[in-house]
């Protein structure tokens, strides 16, 4: 938790960062989560214990029934649905962090339905309310309301009234103008049954695999694992780490939460420079495999424009803001030049 009266950087792009620059890095300290009733949906509940219930079962077969294609071709859905949310709603469509050609917004808005966390459109408005709004009764998982709330509370509840009293704050006319995301929107309860659930149940029966292994297996097990690995990043990414470029906010950085998630558990520096692609300080490749794969796709031009932050930026707000975890700009450390370190050029050639 944030030391009490310190201010809270909520950043949502770089025009805010720079907005923060010129004000001195001053902010209006972030209100905690009032006290409220909650309102359980029941009927969310029930579908959520039964999905985790179904989900242990589809992991039992797995380990122990399911055949070694089966189980890789559940680990590849894994990372098809993974990438649908890190790679596409949340660096491409919520932060804008990169560009993407036609072909690569297809390809990550199928895999973005394979995940099944609605569609990419509300996927990217709820996240870019989370930051605008973060760990406020605005910020759809505020983590200030516990851990179990901000991984998966928030859905068994409704949203609190700011949530939709300060929506309208939020821009969405870049998405909206995508004609790929107004098709998956428009289209969403179609596709999402077929793409998510159907074709992962029957394809394995085209190699001997019982259509019952395949539906707990590759579809109810694959899907509960990538929502609950997903959740991580609401909820143990804002408990549990160092706060490396801002003590002052609650999201953390979490090497095991960033090895689950394709890099997006640096998140403490996230929430400072959430325009950067690498959602990371550097760009290793062993814990952000999103940034493996926009890399490739920049290298075959579907990705371009690709935003970053320099490490000049990044020294300055860590030596202002940062707890003193850094391994290079830590608490009494001298400057880099001083200690004889080299100061990265380009930090996305560092793997």
């Amino acid at each position: 938790m944030p030391p009490q009266g310190q201010p809270a950087a909520w950043v949502l792009d770089e025009n805010d960062a720079l907005a923060e620059e010129k004000d001195g890095g001053l902010h209006t300290p972030a209100p905690e989560a009032g006290k409220r009733k909650l309102q359980i949906v029941w009927r969310n509940v029930t579908l959520f214990v039964f999905l985790h219930i179904g989900a242990l079962y589809g992991g039992y077969l797995f380990f122990t029934k399911a055949m070694w294609i089966t189980r890789i071709f559940t680990v590849l859905l894994y990372v098809m649905s993974g990438l649908g949310i890190t790679a596409g709603a949340h660096r491409l469509w919520a932060h804008k962090s990169y560009k993407a050609r036609l072909p690569l917004r297809i390809l990550l808005t199928l895999f973005n339905t394979l995940a099944f966390q609605d569609s990419a459109i509300d996927w990217a408005r709820d996240h870019r309310m989370h930051h605008k709004y973060s760990e406020t009764d605005a910020d759809p998982h505020n983590a200030t309301r516990g851990f179990f709330f901000s991984h998966v509370g928030w859905l068994m509840v409704r949203k609190h009234p700011q949530i939709k009293a300060k929506g309208h704050t939020i821009d969405m006319s870049d998405l909206l103008a995508d004609p790929v995301l107004r098709f998956q929107k428009k289209y969403y309860l179609t596709l999402m049954p077929l793409i998510c659930f159907i074709l992962p149940s029957i394809i394995p029966t085209l190699w001997g695999e019982s259509l019952w292994n395949g539906y707990f297996v590759c579809a109810i097990f694959r899907y509960c694992y990538v929502l609950n690995v997903t959740w991580l990043v609401n909820s143990a990414a804002h408990k549990w780490g160092d706060r490396t470029y801002d003590k002052n906010i609650n999201p953390v950085e979490t090497k095991p939460v960033s090895f689950l998630v394709f890099g997006e558990g640096f998140h403490n520096y996230h929430h400072v420079f959430p325009w950067d692609y690498k959602t990371a300080e550097l760009g290793n490749y062993s814990l952000n495999l999103s940034k493996l794969f926009i890399d490739t796709m920049s290298k075959i031009g579907w990705a371009y424009d690709l935003k970053s932050v320099s490490p000049d930026i990044v020294e300055k707000r860590v030596r202002r803001t940062g707890d003193g975890s850094h391994p290079v700009w830590g608490w009494d450390d001298a400057p880099a030049a001083d200690k004889g370190v080299a100061t990265i050029s380009n930090p996305d050639k560092t793997e």
